[in-house]
């Protein structure tokens, strides 16, 4: 794939565009929807919203970063050209097909696509034995089957709430973002400010991690509510301890790391606020969009140009155009969470925080479209 064409060498590289267009264009469409100037057949408006932003963007972004990481991992070649289309294709026929009476079709591509993503990072896992990343494949197959169950519950064919299939899904999303957090922020962190002494501790990785699968368990079981604030309380404490001991404030003058902190910190507010909203506090969508718009956001932005960068060959350096969109997501983050608060805010705060968030990946698709449609400057591979 020479010249002056690389769209198809890496998966990154087709999927992290996607998804930041997705994610620009998706919110503006929903906002015309929560306003009554767009609908679409299928999916009602906030079960279509939230599909979106869960198995439409971040399964796209998931899918570029696994492609990506798997092949360092084994040392195997990429996912790339035809098959990497490929998928590419199955993922735009899941965003199309909503807006078509065909709903039969739309599960399919939806629920197919997580599931040929972990075909794709299985085979080279597999092969290689490389047993510590099989759990990525049991996530992304999860993915797919609860991505079939919001279609199936929304359509009336099984008895139970599209909800449940997008609360689970959140979950599982949660615990990739745990995982690969876990790993890399550390090493990201003392790479980039050397003498942080960012750490691990091995019990507080195991409650941190554990307490987020007791929560997808209990959320899949549909278990009381005292349960569910107990175990998110607990998770909430674990991965601000976790936080803590990554000493997020001697990151505050590299951008290309405080974005990574400053977004994990939206998963122990997520937690906290889903405790408080199982008791019966406040809703359950404040605590939502804190996962949602400030740590998957904040997350899959700073991952996005991280990754972007290092696999281009670009100097790991954040400019104006990467710090404009980082303050934009946590500045959308914080309008959509402040917003649920205060009800005569409400409408202005969803707004406010739809263009902000638009904005800011917006940014990322503008300013990384030709890093990631041309090859790498220094010939090797990316």
């Amino acid at each position: 794939m020479g010249g002056g064409f690389a769209l198809w060498n890496y998966g990154f590289r087709p999927f992290y565009l996607l998804a930041s267009l997705h994610a620009a264009a998706g919110i503006l469409v929903w906002i015309a929807q929560y306003s009554g100037l767009v609908s679409q057949p299928w999916l009602a408006g906030p079960v279509w919203h939230a599909h979106e932003m869960l198995f439409g963007f971040t399964v796209a972004v998931m899918a570029g970063f696994l492609l990506t990481a798997v092949a360092t991992w084994t040392q195997q070649p990429p996912t790339r050209g035809a098959v990497l289309a490929g998928l590419a294709l199955l993922w735009l026929a899941g965003r199309i097909l909503l807006f078509t009476p065909f709903g039969s079709a739309a599960a399919a591509a939806n629920a197919l696509f997580p599931a040929a993503v972990a075909v794709a990072v299985a085979v080279p896992l597999v092969r290689t034995g490389n047993r510590r990343n099989f759990g990525f494949i049991a996530l992304m197959l999860l993915l797919g089957a609860f991505a079939l169950l919001v279609h199936l519950a929304a359509g009336g064919t099984v008895a139970l709430p599209a909800t449940l299939g997008l609360q689970a899904g959140l979950d599982v999303v949660l615990i990739v973002m745990a995982i690969i957090a876990g790993r890399v922020v550390p090493m990201f962190t003392n790479n980039g400010v050397p003498g942080t002494r960012a750490s691990r501790h091995p019990l507080l990785e195991r409650l941190a991690l554990g307490s987020l699968l007791a929560l997808l368990a209990a959320d899949v079981l549909q278990s009381d509510g005292w349960l569910i604030a107990t175990l998110a309380l607990l998770a909430a404490a674990a991965h601000a301890g976790r936080l803590l001991l990554w000493r997020p404030w001697r990151t505050l003058r590299t951008p290309l790391v405080w974005i990574l902190h400053a977004s994990y910190a939206w998963i122990a507010v997520h937690l906290a606020l889903r405790g408080f909203a199982a008791l019966g506090w406040l809703g359950s969508s404040v605590a939502t969009h804190a996962l949602t718009v400030g740590a998957i956001g904040g997350l899959t932005l700073g991952m996005m140009t991280r990754t972007a960068r290092g696999h281009t060959g670009l100097p790991l350096r954040a400019g104006r155009a990467e710090l404009a969109m980082y303050l934009l997501v946590q500045l959308a983050a914080i309008a959509r969470v402040g917003g649920g608060f205060v009800e005569s805010l409400y409408l202005v705060s969803l707004q406010a925080s739809g263009l902000l968030w638009a904005a800011a990946f917006s940014v990322y698709f503008v300013r990384y479209l030709p890093i990631l449609w041309r090859p790498r400057a220094d010939g090797r591979p990316g």
